[in-house]
């Protein structure tokens, strides 16, 4: 699990902060995420563009090693390499984003226009996921989280989703993880790690459903 976020972030450091802990069933990295339904002017839903906050600690470890001309001051052009591994190594894991048209897996390909952004101490990830093939389903899923919970992505509290050039009878509807379900079907650690785990992040996912009669 270790090798899998070296490989997610670029973040090579964290193989000694992280140790063994990588396999309980918690999360070491935490995402504040702002996302976005876009669409073309026909009405087809064409992709997401997402933005995620890490957290403190863990954007203080990525940025180390990384020179700058004004300390402490990150261009995009100075977090550009690390953007660059972010967005590739994201492919192995679908991007924690899975869509369904009207009930039918829909893939994305690869993203595009990523950026990363240093403000307040924090790193944010900028980037538009296009799906393979535009759609236009009366009823889009989309569901964001990571299968094995070693991130937990939170969506942002006041402006979560936006939906962007969607025709106007389109309706949103956005579910956070319900804590309280989840905690009771938690399963123990011993069980984590020793069962089949490889959804357990399911459980956490964030949930936007978009209806287009």
């Amino acid at each position: 699990m270790t090798y899998r976020l070296n490989r997610l972030l670029g973040s090579l450091f964290l193989v000694t902060a992280l140790g063994g802990a990588a396999a309980e069933a918690h999360p070491h990295v935490w995402i504040t995420a702002r996302s976005e339904v876009v669409y073309a002017p026909d009405g087809a839903m064409t992709g997401v563009r997402h933005a995620w906050t890490f957290d403190d600690m863990f954007s203080t470890y990525a940025l180390q090693g990384i020179t700058t001309k004004t300390k402490g001051v990150y261009s995009r052009e100075d977090l550009a390499p690390l953007a660059q591994t972010n967005v590739e190594s994201l492919k192995d894991f679908d991007f924690f984003t899975f869509a369904k048209a009207d009930g039918k897996k829909t893939k994305f390909t690869e993203p595009v226009d990523y950026f990363l952004e240093h403000k307040d101490g924090a790193l944010t990830l900028h980037f538009m996921l296009p799906l393979k093939a535009p759609v236009t389903p009366k009823q889009l899923a989309l569901d964001v989280f990571d299968p094995s919970y070693f991130i937990d992505f939170k969506f942002d509290d006041k402006e979560p989703i936006k939906l962007v050039g969607a025709p106007a009878a389109c309706q949103l509807r956005f579910q956070r993880p319900n804590e309280e379900t989840a905690n009771t079907q938690r399963l123990s650690e011993q069980n984590f790690m020793s069962g089949d785990n490889s959804n357990y992040g399911a459980m956490y996912a964030n949930k936007i459903t978009v209806n287009c009669p």
